[in-house]
């Protein structure tokens, strides 16, 4: 009977401890593949405004940074590019990602790497374009529920340290980054999993023939960015842009199959993309439902604003080509029609085929069919193939 005994005792301890092992993986595996269902501890929602140059990013983020709530900041990754000697974006992918989950955090600090000696908020990349910037505790400008004037605010407010900058970030419940520097998600994951960030990603697209058009208005503001893109690569110049519109349209395909067609689990709830022509054609609804995505309250005066800046007349002029101005949206969305050589079209079509078929840009095959404007380009969208939305249970709370 004793050894018997002695066996069932064995056995049970051996049965505790492998239990006691189960439970401590299984907690394990559920913290991280579940990192929605709990928002970090200190509430501040995180939004990363994710796009490419020329594709209406710039409105986008002026839409979060007059909100009363947010604390914005316009491509801070621009300085990495400026700064690093590296030869391509791969290799800077690590440091701009690594800027980006400071400043999420408030910590400013981590811009002194690449800011001049002696600086102040006005060294910070298009520091005017951030309301939060102008207004107190940063600057006295602006209060937080009036929108901000650039010119004034360049004035009267670029002599703030940084240190009343990161002041200013702890006060707002929600920080929104626009970045124009990111060509995948995979290099984002450490900063979707980090418990100390609840971050929601908005991917702005925009048809590529209408990229085109509109880079080609600011040209050489884009030569040191796309050597960087093309990885320094020896190619003909009129074959730049061309090349350089491929790999903007890849990272297209690449980032939104990567969110909707097989996201790891902790990506659900967090993506959601968004057509610039959809928000030129029905900005008040597009931006309501963005603001919801992320946990913001739309008012009355914001909606008059967005009417304003998306109603105005004329497409924009070569100088404007990096204002905030008041113009037509949905003429702007299709000035490419009539003012891009057919020639030029074939080619960004051919270069851009894929995400032209994922994102519902529809091709033309004659001059013709490209400048008759009844002719709807647009393919209707289907929701589900463009956002995993978060629970109701997921959703940040508004504020």
């Amino acid at each position: 009977m004793m050894p018997r005994c002695r066996v069932n005792l064995s056995t049970m301890i051996f049965l505790v401890i492998l239990q006691g092992a189960a439970v401590v993986l299984f907690c394990g595996w559920y913290v991280q593949l579940s990192p929605c269902g709990s928002a970090p501890s200190n509430g501040k929602v995180h939004v990363l405004l994710l796009s490419s140059w020329r594709s209406g990013s710039s409105f986008l983020g002026q839409v979060f940074s007059q909100h009363p709530s947010v604390f914005y900041l316009m491509e801070p990754a621009w300085h990495v590019w400026t700064r690093l000697q590296k030869p391509g974006a791969r290799s800077l992918r690590m440091a701009v990602r690594d800027l980006l989950r400071s400043v999420f955090q408030c910590d400013l600090s981590v811009m002194e790497a690449y800011l001049p000696e002696n600086h102040n908020v006005s060294s910070l990349f298009m520091w005017s374009h951030s309301r939060a910037l102008c207004s107190p505790p940063a600057c006295n400008l602006t209060p937080r529920n009036q929108f901000s004037n650039q010119t004034q605010c360049n004035q009267l407010c670029n002599a703030q340290g940084l240190q009343r900058a990161e002041a200013a970030c702890n006060t707002y419940s929600h920080v929104v980054l626009k970045e124009v520097r990111f060509f995948e998600l995979e290099s984002l994951y450490p900063l979707l999993q980090d418990s100390n960030l609840d971050l929601r990603i908005i991917h702005l697209v925009r048809d590529p023939r209408a990229v085109v058009r509109s880079r080609e208005e600011s040209a050489k503001a884009f030569v040191s960015d796309n050597a960087i893109v093309l990885e320094q690569r020896s190619i003909p110049a009129a074959e730049v842009q061309y090349q350089v519109m491929q790999e903007i349209c890849r990272s297209h395909v690449r980032i939104n199959e990567r969110a909707v067609l097989k996201p790891p689990p902790f990506l659900k709830g967090r993506y959601k993309m968004v057509r610039y022509e959809d928000m030129a054609r029905n900005p008040l609804e597009e931006i309501a439902a963005m603001y919801e995505f992320v946990g913001l309250d739309t008012t009355q005066q914001l909606e008059e604003w967005i009417y304003r800046v998306t109603h105005g007349k004329g497409k924009g002029t070569r100088k404007e080509a990096f204002k905030i101005t008041s113009r037509n949206a949905a003429d702007v969305s299709q000035a490419w029609r009539t003012l891009l050589p057919h020639s030029k079209v074939r080619r960004i079509q051919e270069v851009c085929k894929g995400a032209m078929s994922l994102l519902g840009y529809r091709t033309v095959n004659s001059e013709k069919e490209q400048k008759r404007l009844d002719i709807d380009l647009l393919v209707p969208r289907e929701p589900y193939q463009f956002s995993w939305l978060p629970a109701k249970t997921q959703q940040p709370s508004r504020r």
